[in-house]
Protein backbone atom coordinates (compact mmCIF):
# COMPACT_ATOMS: atom_id res chain seq x y z
CA UNK A 1 0.00 0.00 0.00
CA UNK A 2 1.28 3.50 -0.66
CA UNK A 3 2.02 6.14 1.88
CA UNK A 4 -0.94 8.10 0.55
CA UNK A 5 -3.51 5.33 0.29
CA UNK A 6 -2.67 4.84 3.53
CA UNK A 7 -3.32 8.35 4.74
CA UNK A 8 -6.71 8.45 2.61
CA UNK A 9 -7.71 5.57 4.60
CA UNK A 10 -6.45 6.84 7.64
CA UNK A 11 -8.51 9.79 7.20
CA UNK A 12 -11.56 7.81 6.00
CA UNK A 13 -11.86 5.96 9.45
CA UNK A 14 -10.83 9.36 11.36
CA UNK A 15 -13.86 10.52 9.39
CA UNK A 16 -15.96 7.34 10.69
CA UNK A 17 -15.17 7.57 13.40
CA UNK A 18 -15.63 11.18 14.09
CA UNK A 19 -19.21 10.78 13.00
CA UNK A 20 -20.31 7.79 15.31
CA UNK A 21 -18.30 9.39 18.56
CA UNK A 22 -21.14 12.66 17.49
CA UNK A 23 -23.85 10.43 17.05
CA UNK A 24 -23.20 8.65 20.22
CA UNK A 25 -22.97 12.26 22.03
CA UNK A 26 -25.85 13.30 21.06
CA UNK A 27 -27.82 9.73 21.39
CA UNK A 28 -26.58 9.96 24.85
CA UNK A 29 -28.01 13.59 25.64
CA UNK A 30 -31.50 12.31 24.51
CA UNK A 31 -30.82 9.50 26.60
CA UNK A 32 -30.32 11.72 29.51
CA UNK A 33 -33.30 13.89 29.20
CA UNK A 34 -35.31 11.00 28.67
CA UNK A 35 -33.79 9.15 31.66
CA UNK A 36 -35.01 12.07 34.24
CA UNK A 37 -38.61 12.12 32.55
CA UNK A 38 -37.98 8.08 33.11
CA UNK A 39 -37.02 8.02 36.35
CA UNK A 40 -38.87 10.61 37.77
CA UNK A 41 -42.11 9.57 36.57
CA UNK A 42 -41.22 5.96 37.85
CA UNK A 43 -40.66 7.34 41.43
CA UNK A 44 -43.73 10.23 41.36
CA UNK A 45 -45.51 6.85 40.66
CA UNK A 46 -44.31 4.64 43.28
CA UNK A 47 -43.35 6.86 46.45
CA UNK A 48 -45.24 10.76 45.66
CA UNK A 49 -47.31 10.45 48.42
CA UNK A 50 -47.47 8.00 51.69
CA UNK A 51 -47.51 5.55 49.58
CA UNK A 52 -47.51 6.62 45.64
CA UNK A 53 -50.35 5.82 43.28
CA UNK A 54 -48.23 2.78 41.94
CA UNK A 55 -46.31 1.90 45.11
CA UNK A 56 -47.86 -1.91 45.26
CA UNK A 57 -47.25 -1.75 41.39
CA UNK A 58 -43.48 -1.77 40.06
CA UNK A 59 -43.84 -2.80 36.94
CA UNK A 60 -46.54 -1.08 35.97
CA UNK A 61 -44.60 2.19 37.47
CA UNK A 62 -42.06 1.17 35.75
CA UNK A 63 -43.85 0.47 32.20
CA UNK A 64 -46.05 3.99 32.45
CA UNK A 65 -42.45 5.98 32.90
CA UNK A 66 -40.85 4.20 30.18
CA UNK A 67 -43.89 4.93 27.58
CA UNK A 68 -43.43 8.58 28.57
CA UNK A 69 -39.51 8.75 28.25
CA UNK A 70 -40.33 6.73 24.81
CA UNK A 71 -42.23 9.35 23.03
CA UNK A 72 -39.55 11.79 24.04
CA UNK A 73 -36.44 10.10 22.90
CA UNK A 74 -38.35 9.31 19.31
CA UNK A 75 -38.44 13.01 18.81
CA UNK A 76 -35.40 13.82 20.70
CA UNK A 77 -33.12 11.16 18.57
CA UNK A 78 -35.39 11.53 15.06
CA UNK A 79 -34.70 15.32 15.32
CA UNK A 80 -31.45 15.74 16.46
CA UNK A 81 -29.13 12.50 16.98
CA UNK A 82 -30.35 11.17 13.97
CA UNK A 83 -31.43 13.83 11.78
CA UNK A 84 -28.81 13.12 8.74
CA UNK A 85 -29.61 9.65 8.72
CA UNK A 86 -32.46 8.11 6.35
CA UNK A 87 -35.74 8.89 6.10
CA UNK A 88 -38.85 6.49 6.01
CA UNK A 89 -42.42 6.71 7.07
CA UNK A 90 -43.14 8.59 9.64
CA UNK A 91 -45.83 5.16 10.74
CA UNK A 92 -42.56 2.87 9.74
CA UNK A 93 -40.26 4.32 12.02
CA UNK A 94 -42.29 5.29 15.32
CA UNK A 95 -43.51 1.38 15.34
CA UNK A 96 -40.07 -0.11 14.73
CA UNK A 97 -38.73 2.70 17.35
CA UNK A 98 -41.74 1.89 19.78
CA UNK A 99 -41.36 -2.37 19.59
CA UNK A 100 -37.58 -1.99 19.85
CA UNK A 101 -38.71 0.27 22.73
CA UNK A 102 -40.31 -2.55 24.21
CA UNK A 103 -37.60 -4.74 23.94
CA UNK A 104 -35.82 -2.59 25.96
CA UNK A 105 -38.32 -2.20 28.38
CA UNK A 106 -38.68 -5.43 28.51
CA UNK A 107 -34.99 -5.65 29.43
CA UNK A 108 -35.08 -3.56 32.10
CA UNK A 109 -38.54 -5.14 33.37
CA UNK A 110 -36.81 -8.49 34.27
CA UNK A 111 -34.70 -6.83 35.83
CA UNK A 112 -36.83 -5.62 37.94
CA UNK A 113 -38.65 -8.35 38.12
CA UNK A 114 -35.87 -10.58 39.03
CA UNK A 115 -34.42 -8.74 41.95
CA UNK A 116 -38.00 -7.34 43.33
CA UNK A 117 -39.83 -10.67 43.18
CA UNK A 118 -37.29 -13.72 42.55
CA UNK A 119 -34.39 -11.87 45.46
CA UNK A 120 -36.95 -10.20 47.36
CA UNK A 121 -34.98 -7.19 47.42
CA UNK A 122 -37.81 -4.63 47.86
CA UNK A 123 -36.15 -1.52 48.60
CA UNK A 124 -36.61 1.87 46.87
CA UNK A 125 -32.51 1.83 46.39
CA UNK A 126 -33.17 -1.94 44.81
CA UNK A 127 -35.72 -1.28 42.66
CA UNK A 128 -34.09 1.86 41.17
CA UNK A 129 -30.59 -0.19 40.91
CA UNK A 130 -32.13 -3.04 38.81
CA UNK A 131 -34.63 -0.95 37.29
CA UNK A 132 -32.61 2.55 36.41
CA UNK A 133 -29.08 1.24 36.55
CA UNK A 134 -28.89 -2.23 35.08
CA UNK A 135 -31.94 -2.58 32.84
CA UNK A 136 -31.55 0.83 31.77
CA UNK A 137 -28.00 0.40 30.55
CA UNK A 138 -28.85 -2.92 28.96
CA UNK A 139 -31.08 -1.18 27.17
CA UNK A 140 -29.45 1.69 26.39
CA UNK A 141 -26.93 -0.50 24.60
CA UNK A 142 -29.77 -2.43 22.84
CA UNK A 143 -31.40 0.57 21.67
CA UNK A 144 -28.41 2.74 20.32
CA UNK A 145 -27.49 -0.64 18.16
CA UNK A 146 -31.13 -1.40 16.83
CA UNK A 147 -32.40 2.95 16.06
CA UNK A 148 -29.08 2.78 13.91
CA UNK A 149 -29.52 -0.35 12.15
CA UNK A 150 -33.60 -0.29 11.69
CA UNK A 151 -34.84 2.77 12.94
CA UNK A 152 -32.65 5.51 11.41
CA UNK A 153 -30.72 3.34 8.68
CA UNK A 154 -27.75 4.81 7.14
CA UNK A 155 -28.63 7.00 3.34
CA UNK A 156 -26.03 5.14 0.88
CA UNK A 157 -24.97 8.18 -0.80
CA UNK A 158 -25.65 6.53 -4.31
CA UNK A 159 -28.92 6.10 -3.56
CA UNK A 160 -29.56 9.25 -2.27
CA UNK A 161 -27.67 10.53 -5.78
CA UNK A 162 -30.28 8.42 -7.67
CA UNK A 163 -33.01 9.61 -5.65
CA UNK A 164 -32.04 13.44 -6.75
CA UNK A 165 -31.92 12.34 -10.78
CA UNK A 166 -35.25 11.07 -10.16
Amino acid sequence: MSPSSLLDTARAGYGRTRELVHEVAKFGIVGLIALVVDVGLFNLLRYAGDPGPLYDKPITAKALSVLAATTVAYFGNRLWTFRDRGRTTFAREYVLFVVLNAVAMGIALLCLWFTHYALALTSPLADNLSANVIGLGLGTLFRFWSYRKWVFPAVDPIEVAEISVV
